[in-house]
């Protein structure tokens, strides 16, 4: 481990990924540990455009034991190069050797016991289908999906037919920069320097994000699709997103109380096809990234997480879905079928699960 550019208590390593059709690639985790630690561990995923920053978080989890680390998946921030296309790939499957080898040194290296993997937005679609593909490794014990990206928050005939004609473009054209992409909306919600709190690189995480390229929108939609034909992820998920969206590219006040970058209702419709142990929780007056929101919504996230690990994750819990796992399928054939999806999605205390429907709207952005 060598400094952060956070500085201390921050650590941050390398972790070589060979090279594609660009060059060399990278990856790079971040960590901290707790003062006290308890043998359990975070590993943070973050969203398209967008990379570690939020401190805050590593506060909260450190000070319950947790020690805590993020990934800046390849070509994002700190592991941006040069010669590369920020934020692109031809398939979200590409992100699973940082990811093992993330969980690798977690576990295997660090010692941790407990691993729970939190995904925001489209790190959200990222490790939810990482989580399936290793399900039967028991490499992670919980699943944290912060406003996952599992839809394009876009009319029907955008998020079906016309992507499907950019899903072929993108097999003959991948880097070919297709006309959509994020509002600046959100980015001024978020930055100091605009109409929100925080202050983060704009050179990693710009506030009209980077050019959407053919490849990569066909690389989601595949993802998007796999998920809603139906996931087996076996540990415990929980599920967290705000109860609107904001759908406007002009700024209002109210895009600071709101999901300004996905249908919210995309994430509740789909929930159930992650697997049968999925908890709904969503917050009034929530942003795209829960914890960004105001001061009273971000406590109130960060204090439903700290519950659910706790009822969840606890030592003993965690043994008891190990052996409710080897039960279900003693021989680990690991088929790949999903299960059917359960009849509902349990709201968190204190929350309510939204309508199951979609809902078509507009749309200034189709990524998270």
């Amino acid at each position: 481990m060598e400094p952060d550019v956070l500085g201390a208590p921050y650590e941050r390593q390398t972790i070589d990924l060979g090279t594609d059709d660009e060059g060399p690639v990278v990856a790079t985790l971040v960590r901290r540990r707790a003062e006290r630690p308890t043998g359990r561990a975070v590993l943070h995923v973050h969203g398209f455009v967008d990379y570690f920053f939020q401190t805050h978080v590593a506060d909260f989890l450190t000070a319950r034991g947790w020690d805590f680390y993020a990934l800046d998946l390849r070509k994002y921030g700190r592991s941006l190069l040069p010669h590369q296309t920020p934020n692109f790939c031809r398939d979200l499957g590409d992100y699973f050797p940082e990811l093992d080898a993330a969980a690798e040194i977690i576990r295997g290296g660090d010692g941790n016991r407990t691993l729970l993997v939190t995904g925001h937005s489209t790190g959200g679609l990222i490790t939810s289908l990482w989580a399936h593909a290793r399900r039967d490794a028991g490499i992670i014990d919980g699943l944290f999906l912060n406003s996952p990206f599992f839809d394009f928050n876009a009319p029907w005939f955008v998020r079906r037919p016309l992507a499907a004609a950019v899903s072929r473009l993108g097999g003959r054209s991948p880097y070919r920069i297709v006309p959509l992409g994020l509002s600046p909306v959100y980015g001024q919600s978020l930055h100091a320097e605009h109409h929100g709190e925080w202050s983060y690189d704009l050179a990693w995480k710009p506030l009209g994000g980077f050019p959407v390229r053919a490849g990569w929108l066909a690389a989601i939609r595949r993802a998007q699709q796999q998920l809603r034909a139906g996931l087996a992820i076996p540990v415990p998920v929980l599920l967290a997103c705000s109860t609107r969206s904001f759908r406007s590219t002009k700024w209002h006040d109210s895009a600071a109380l709101a999901d300004a970058v996905l249908d919210v209702e995309h994430m509740v419709r789909w929930a159930p096809r992650l697997g049968h142990h999925v908890t709904l929780a969503r917050f009034d007056g929530g942003m795209h990234d829960l914890t960004l929101s105001g001061p009273a919504v971000r406590e109130k996230v960060l204090n439903e997480l700290g519950r659910w690990a706790d009822a969840f994750l606890a030592p003993d819990r965690v043994e008891d879905h190990r052996v409710e796992d080897h039960a279900a399928d003693p021989a680990g054939t690991g088929t790949g079928t999903a299960a059917p999806p359960p009849a509902r999605v349990p709201g968190a205390r204190g929350t309510t699960p939204g309508p199951q429907g979609p809902t078509e709207h507009p749309a200034a952005v189709p990524a998270g």
